[in-house]
């Protein structure tokens, strides 16, 4: 398969009109990277990015596994949350934006994983960081862009591959990462159901 312009933005678009997360989606990523970059989010917040991250699988994800994720995460303290928090945005703002030093941070929460911790980057900075998931890896798999199946236990070494196939379809299409990111979530329906 090859990523083209048109076909990145095609999918992208059925995206948008299909997916039920959309509309969420959307205003979650133009509100929360400034909540997070100036600390003005709440419990809510946070935790809203760890429920998306399983509940936008639509009920593929195994639901006890989302369930204990989920829980794990509200067994942490908000002020461990806010200071990670506090450390990835800063880890990913400079110049650098380190992405292993803010999956770090991250993972060290309970119920936050290297995947988990990529959603948190993406709504750190939608123009820089895409989530990471079996089904987005396995298009790029499929279509000859990764050298390795989806990881059974992705490290922040995979995501940075995984990003920086991403980002370079969509410096060559033209498209940002999110549209990027909502091609291959369409694209993916027929290749994996998780």
């Amino acid at each position: 398969m090859e990523f083209t312009r048109d076909l990145v933005r095609s999918e992208a678009a059925d995206y948008r009109a299909e997916n039920p997360f959309y509309p969420v989606e959307q205003e979650q990523l133009e509100t929360l990277p400034r909540a997070f970059e100036t600390d003005a989010f709440g419990w809510r917040d946070a935790a809203w990015v760890v429920r998306w991250y399983y509940r936008r699988f639509l009920g593929t994800y195994p639901d006890a596994e989302r369930r204990a994720a989920e829980e794990r995460f509200q067994e942490n303290e908000f002020d461990a949350v806010r200071a990670a928090i506090a450390d990835a945005v800063d880890a990913t703002a400079g110049p650098e934006r380190d992405a292993t030093a803010a999956i770090d941070t991250l993972t060290a929460l309970d119920g936050v994983d290297v995947p988990v911790a990529t959603g948190f980057l993406m709504f750190f900075a939608p123009q820089e960081f895409v989530v990471l998931g079996p089904r987005e890896w396995t298009v790029l798999y499929d279509a000859g862009e990764l050298a390795k199946p989806y990881p059974p236990a992705p490290t922040a070494s995979d995501y940075e591959t995984y990003l920086d196939r991403c980002r370079s379809i969509a410096t060559t299409t033209d498209c940002e990462l999110w549209m990027v990111h909502r091609a291959l979530w369409r694209l993916s329906a027929a290749t994996t159901d998780q």
